[in-house]
């Protein structure tokens, strides 16, 4: 079967390797907050969490110091407290004094005065009540008491004394980076969580095509795994930036990934779909044949009579595959059995041999 060769206008297209990864606008690096040791780990790469769900627990002395301090706090609170009821209750006598004028004005003036100072003092110790009560159950996350009686051994840690690492947002535990027993200090990253309901495309754009890719542009995603299924995106950034090494530089595209299919690290191929059109020739997949090494199509030359004429071919848009060099738009090429007339080619030039 012949069909000719056929011009057609199509998208102009931006292809580009891409490597996928977590949407970094969707992903958190959960860290420890103080210096200590890991003692449970609760999740396991993979595993998807809730939002506040506790991924770890850690031993510290800062439970023990923060503790302490507290404790410290309520008993300045408390001997200020007194010290308040008595410079009030000084100041009440003297002015009882001085209204018997049994006391002097300068008297009521110095009660007056170290009243306030108590009143001042006990303020600040409120302010330090609160501040290591709020360190304890707001930054900790512990109770304010500890448990009265724990088992002897050292390992033996009551859950009480334990600070819980929890995680920021909902997500997929995609990284941990610790177990239990190791000892990390505060800022140590712990635990990597992504929401992968999208995912980013990072594309290696030749720099030839810069001109032609913007954020918001279409994007067609191929991968290995879904082969005839492919993901559509949008560009969010151009960057920057471009690899001295490669002569690309990076575009991010953004897919919708609810359905989980596709994952962080995978590989594909992209095409950016640029808005325009170009005019070229196209013919059919199958009427392309190998030859030599050479991409060669079989063009008819007379009623049931063909000659093989190599081709430059260039990109496929669904089974056609575009012509840039070797024909010419109506003529005749074989898009069935060309593979019979490759065989007899190959015969006939063995045969002259």
């Amino acid at each position: 079967r012949v069909e000719p060769v056929q011009e057609r206008r199509v998208p102009v297209t931006v292809r580009a390797n891409g490597r996928l990864a977590a949407n970094e606008e969707h992903t958190w690096r959960v860290g420890a907050i103080t210096d200590g040791r890991i003692i449970q780990v609760l999740v396991r790469v993979g595993d998807r969490v809730e939002k506040g769900q506790v991924l770890a627990r850690m031993f510290s002395h800062d439970v023990h110091e923060s503790r302490a301090m507290y404790r410290r706090a309520v008993a300045e609170y408390n001997r200020l407290q007194s010290n308040l009821e008595y410079a009030r209750r000084q100041r009440d006598r003297i002015r009882r004094l001085l209204e018997m004028k049994a006391a002097s004005q300068e008297q009521l003036d110095t009660a007056e005065n170290e009243l306030r100072n108590a009143e001042t003092a006990l303020r600040a110790a409120e302010i330090e009540v609160n501040r290591t009560r709020q360190h304890l159950v707001e930054f900790l996350e512990i109770p304010i008491e500890g448990p009265d009686h724990r088992e002897p051994g050292a390992d033996s840690y009551s859950e009480a004394d334990l600070i819980p690492i929890r995680a920021p947002a909902s997500g997929v535990v995609i990284s941990r980076l610790v177990t239990a027993g190791s000892v990390v200090q505060a800022s140590s990253e712990l635990f990597v969580i992504s929401d992968l309901s999208s995912i980013w495309v990072i594309a290696a754009v030749q720099e030839e095509f810069l001109s032609r890719v913007r954020p918001g542009m279409m994007a067609r995603v191929s991968v290995q795994a879904y082969p005839d299924r492919p993901f559509v995106g949008r560009v969010l950034r151009v960057n920057e930036k471009l690899d001295p090494e490669t002569r690309t530089v990076q575009a991010i595209i953004e897919i919708d990934n609810r359905h989980g299919l596709l994952k962080p690290e995978m590989y594909g191929v992209v095409e950016l779909e640029s808005g325009a059109s170009e005019q070229g020739l196209y013919v059919l997949q199958s009427a392309i044949q190998d030859v030599n090494g050479q991409p060669t199509v079989f063009v008819e030359t007379g009623p049931g009579r063909f000659e093989p004429r190599p081709v430059e071919t260039g990109r496929a848009i669904d089974r056609l595959v575009e012509v840039r060099r070797g024909l010419r738009a109506g003529e005749r090429v074989a898009v069935e059995g060309g593979f019979v007339l490759k065989s007899q080619l190959l015969k006939s030039t063995l045969s002259e041999e």
